[in-house]
């Protein structure tokens, strides 16, 4: 997989916040539980001082490698001082140097393919914060997402 390496600025994100790992049989369901749940029970829309209508999903806090559990966040990006309802989890993105990859295609396929080959790459991987980033449009078969893994 072709990818660009780029350096990131700090980035403050609100939304939902999951505990899970690879290795969870319900992690796929659980994932997509927290999407519907962000969307469909108005947490997005809640959301004040959004920087950008992209919607995330951050991994981070990881435990060690691949191999361990992690947490997921359904969120947006949003302003440092934005004044965020309880009920919403934040998280800081720290700043640095991220391996970029583009894909295209059904939300859902397109991005499991990606995590897949993702971890059979010989990346020299940070384990700090990894995320998707979906570029917005309606159309969930032919989407754009950019997906940030970070680097040491």
């Amino acid at each position: 997989m072709k990818y660009e390496v780029v350096e990131l600025s700090e980035k403050k994100v609100a939304g939902i916040r999951r505990r899970t790992s690879n290795g969870d049989a319900n992690m796929s369901s659980e994932i997509g539980m927290a999407w519907q749940k962000f969307f469909g029970e108005g947490i997005y829309a809640s959301i004040p001082g959004k920087i950008n209508d992209k919607t995330l999903g951050v991994y981070t806090n990881f435990e060690n490698d691949v191999n361990g559990a992690y947490d997921v966040l359904i969120c947006c990006e949003v302003e440092a001082d934005a004044k965020l309802p309880e009920d919403v989890s934040v998280e800081i993105m720290p700043k640095g140097k991220y391996a970029k990859f583009v894909i295209r295609g059904d939300v859902k396929e397109a991005v499991q393919t990606f995590w897949i080959e993702l971890w059979s790459m010989d990346l020299d991987r940070r384990y700090c914060c990894d995320f998707e980033e979906y570029q917005g449009g309606d159309d969930l078969k032919q989407a754009e997402i950019h997906v940030y893994i970070s680097l040491n």
